[in-house]
């Protein structure tokens, strides 16, 4: 297993989403290097399934991409908060939606390679709406809610209509406990 010192450690921007460190490493050859880690909360994300088979999507502006995209609701950890917690609130203010149970699917590291970032993934079922509605912060004014059928949003991600890496990971962790039988999600045709 490789062994990285880190011989000086310095956090060169501290942001509101991010903080990017920037550490002179010295590797098991003798080599010295510089790595640059993006140190980030975490997050949660959400896959909002609703009782009639259908999957709620949230369709939004992504300035680093300059276009809009499918994505599940998300959103980034306050400190010292707990993942289910995170989840529940994004999923109230993003689709206006609450979850009588929210199920944890998994965690990921999004980009290991320069970013700490870890998503908690959660299932959340028996939704109903929510007598506060969505609270939208400013960033996300524009974006609207989609409802679709869970194997639409399948076909979604096999057609590359959906591209953004959670969402992938949560829809399709979903679609393999449907196929063990873990989760049964109706609609048409089941």
């Amino acid at each position: 297993m490789p062994h990285i010192k880190t011989l000086k450690s310095e956090k060169r921007y501290s942001g509101a989403i991010f903080n990017l460190i920037v550490d002179e490493v010295e590797y098991n050859s003798g080599t010295r290097g510089v790595r640059e880690v993006a140190e980030h909360p975490g997050g949660a994300v959400v896959v909002p399934l609703l009782d009639d088979g259908t999957v709620l999507l949230v369709h939004q502006y992504r300035y680093p991409l300059r276009k809009q995209l499918f994505e599940l609701p998300a959103g980034k950890l306050d400190p010292g908060e707990d993942p289910q917690v995170c989840a529940a609130r994004e999923l109230e203010e993003e689709t206006g939606y609450t979850a009588r149970s929210l199920n944890k699917l998994t965690a990921i590291y999004t980009t290991p390679g320069f970013c700490n970032e870890q998503l908690h993934i959660f299932l959340a079922t028996g939704l109903k709406k929510s007598s506060r509605g969505q609270r939208l912060e400013e960033g996300e004014s524009d974006l609207t809610i989609r409802q679709l059928p869970f194997d639409e949003a399948v076909k979604m991600i096999e057609q590359g209509d959906i591209v953004d890496g959670k969402t992938i990971c949560g829809i399709l962790l979903t679609d393999c406990q449907r196929r063990a039988g873990l989760v049964q999600i109706r609609g048409p045709n089941r």
